[in-house]
């Protein structure tokens, strides 16, 4: 993009970026919202076998569209990318709240109708989140990108804060269906903002989608997210099911990296990773979303169990991590936009990090409420450090062309880190619990549920021991947590410092018709 095309896009950025935001929010608040509703869902339609489904299926159409979506914004323009995106997860939304409906033959295949149209929702949601960020980069320089991707890194605080308790409340007092509709009207507002105000690039292009590639890598990534949800779950680690998993998403991988070398238009470019900057910003982000998804799921289970905390109100258990996250990312955002400069962000955001999860490895059941939130503050604020820095540097890196692909696979690389993190630090969980006095507490069920009501019955002094060895196996994860955080600062030291441009560049497939509209200040829309 021109400079010209900038100045004639700036009266609307802000119109634009508050339609965006909505769009992100609906993305980040819809699996907090819904969690606090799977109860009454199982109630209504049984399948407790298969709940977890209902969050695997989004989180798995989420994790395999996001790099398919930044491609095609790439190729065929981001506005109407992204708008279908938006139109995919509304009908998605419209159809998980109909789900079981006797419009659709009634409750016996309620959660059937559910998981699938999660995963329709969950396809839209990956447009969603690639293409906010892409487009972002698209109306905003990277010397003032930090100030709007702190915002986005405020959004997703306010989301992990307001979802259970929005989510509680539209359960209590409307239905679980209303979990599902509430992303109706808000994503029509979303949709009116930016089909009347985003005006962005126009690209022709006679090239064709690698299919071929985009179905290898739905493969291999449906292949991970399948052994990091069923691996010590539903199945041993060493079972034929996970075993076999594990062979087909390698095969998947590897051919799909040789389908890449060839086609002229790979989904995701391999060349992106022989630059350094964001090979290392990439793996930065896995090992971000390894710890951050990964350790953060015990925060509310320490809080609920041995704090003795209300479940009703878990959304502001997570409160001082998300403040600590929201301050630092406003903070570092504008400081980027004012210096330029944002090598040292990343580099503290790593020690931060590392020095919060270090914090949490010392709860125990004497630990105050205002301790283990002292603990969260400076955890959440080192994540503060990383969130909007490593999506910066990630597009920094690459030229306008390739925005859209650099954001998915820096997104990709941080929900893989998370699935990965959720994963193995629930296998350290179980096995420390398991040789523990703690095991007790869990009840025989499927999936080794913690049974609150029994470990409330227990007389004082085994209750007492119950809960050590708890917290002792919480913060043993967190103990592990610190091993891969303490590499991010080693990594992010070696970032080289490239200065962030001050306005974007033209897009490389622009024709001469189109840039002499854009000289005019007539930017063609997508």
């Amino acid at each position: 993009m021109t400079q010209a095309t900038q100045a004639g896009a700036r009266p609307n950025v802000r119109v634009v970026l508050f339609g965006l935001m909505i769009a992100m929010m609906l993305a980040m608040l819809d699996n907090m919202i819904v969690s606090t509703a799977l109860p009454r869902i199982v109630g209504e339609f049984g399948g407790l076998d298969h709940f977890t489904w209902v969050v695997t299926a989004y989180v798995l159409g989420t994790t395999v569209s996001t790099p398919i979506w930044g491609k095609l914004g790439d190729l065929y323009g981001r506005k109407s990318v992204f708008l279908t995106s938006v139109g995919i997860f509304l009908l998605g939304s419209a159809l998980c709240g109909m789900a079981g409906s006797a419009m659709l033959g009634g409750p016996q295949d309620g959660m059937v109708q559910l998981i699938a149209f999660r995963a329709v929702q969950g396809l839209g949601a990956g447009g969603l989140m690639v293409g906010v960020m892409a487009i972002i980069g698209d109306l905003v320089p990277p010397r003032e990108r930090g100030r709007y991707q702190g915002m986005i890194a405020g959004i997703m605080a306010i989301a992990m804060v307001a979802g259970p308790l929005v989510g509680g409340f539209i359960t209590d007092h409307l239905s679980w269906r209303w979990a599902f509709y509430v992303n109706l009207p808000l994503g029509g507002v979303a949709l009116l903002v930016l089909i009347t105000t985003m005006h962005l690039p126009k690209y022709r292009t006679e090239h064709r989608i690698d299919w071929l590639g985009a179905g290898l890598l739905s493969v291999g990534i449906t292949a991970i997210v399948l052994i990091t949800t069923w691996g010590g779950n539903q199945y041993d680690w060493t079972s034929p099911q996970i075993l076999g998993l594990a062979v087909l998403s390698l095969v998947a991988l590897v051919a799909f990296g040789l389908v890449e070398r060839r086609v002229p238009e790979p989904i995701l470019p391999l060349a992106l990773f022989a630059n350094r900057n964001f090979a290392l910003i990439s793996l930065i982000g896995f090992l971000l979303g390894f710890a951050m998804f990964g350790a953060m799921n015990f925060l509310p289970l320490y809080q609920q169990t041995v704090q003795g905390a209300s479940a009703t109100n878990s959304g502001l258990l997570l409160l001082p991590l998300m403040f600590g996250m929201l301050v630092v990312s406003l903070v570092i955002g504008r400081a980027i936009t004012k210096t330029g400069r944002y090598r040292a962000y990343p580099i503290i955001g790593g020690v931060v990090m590392t020095a919060g999860m270090a914090l949490l490895t010392m709860l125990d059941t004497d630990t105050s409420k205002l301790q283990s939130s002292l603990y969260m503050v400076v955890l959440g604020a080192g994540m503060g450090f990383l969130m909007q820095t490593s999506m910066l540097i990630a597009q920094n890196s690459v030229e306008q062309k390739d925005l859209g692909a650099a954001s998915g696979a820096a997104t990709f690389f941080r929900s893989i880190g998370g699935s990965f993190g959720i994963s193995l630090f629930g296998a350290i969980f179980a096995s420390r619990l398991a040789g523990s006095t703690a095991g007790g507490a869990f009840g025989g069920g499927e999936g080794g549920a913690m049974d609150l009501e029994k470990l409330k019955e227990l007389p004082a002094q085994a209750r007492e021991l119950v809960l050590g060895g708890l917290s002792d196996a919480i913060s043993h994860v967190f103990g592990w947590a610190v091993l891969f955080t303490i590499a991010i600062p080693v990594l992010a030291w070696f970032i080289k410092e490239i200065p962030l441009r001050t306005a974007n560049e033209a897009p490389a497939q622009a024709t001469p018709e189109e840039e002499a509209e854009i000289a005019l200040g007539k930017a063609p829309v997508a």
